[in-house]
């Protein structure tokens, strides 16, 4: 899944670049995720000298679990993106400098080669919620017993109560008592 860089001519070139991707190129990585669907990459690259611009989209389909109940399910992904790479050799890593916000969209590249595996993996990080959830009614896992709240019910007791209270509890019931 590399771009090679040698192949665009020119100081100054303009190209549009479609891919895809089958999901078994994405296997074997220790993701949170899984592509399930065929990914589709497509963008239009500037060249200005050793500068390169990528601009585009990457579309597929991943597969999570939910963070309520565990449950995998589809998450459709169509994220758009425009990035810039520089040679390797320009990150000089000069100390502390303040980040700008063209600074986020900066990637570097080695080798005139440009990692889109990286770059769509980049994209399919981006795109994925703070917490996954297979739907906004997701009832979650029971605490007591594991089952599954969007497929059955259970006749557990739920009520949490904090056991560092328990003295003032015994102490409250002393009073009740009396």
């Amino acid at each position: 899944m590399l771009l090679n860089l040698r192949k665009i001519h020119g100081a100054r070139a303009h190209e549009t670049v479609t891919r895809q991707y089958e999901p078994a190129a994405f296997e074997g990585a220790d993701e949170s995720y899984a592509v399930i669907a065929p990914v589709d990459l497509a963008f239009e690259l500037d060249k200005d000298a050793e500068r390169f611009r990528l601009a585009g989209r990457v579309r597929t389909t991943l597969e999570l679990p939910c963070s309520r109940c565990l449950e995998p399910f589809a998450l459709p992904v169509d994220a758009a993106f425009d990035l810039r790479y520089l040679p390797h050799s320009q990150n000089t890593g000069e100390g502390e400098v303040e980040i700008e916000d063209e600074d986020l969209a900066t990637a570097y590249y080695d080798d005139e080669t440009i990692d889109l595996g990286q770059l769509m993996r980049e994209q399919f990080y981006l795109a994925l919620p703070m917490k996954p959830l297979c739907s906004d009614a997701c009832r979650g896992l029971c605490p007591v017993c594991g089952a599954n709240l969007n497929r059955t019910t259970c006749a557990c007791d739920r009520t949490w109560q904090d056991p560092r209270l328990a003295g003032l509890r015994a102490i409250a019931k002393k009073d009740d008592d009396a």
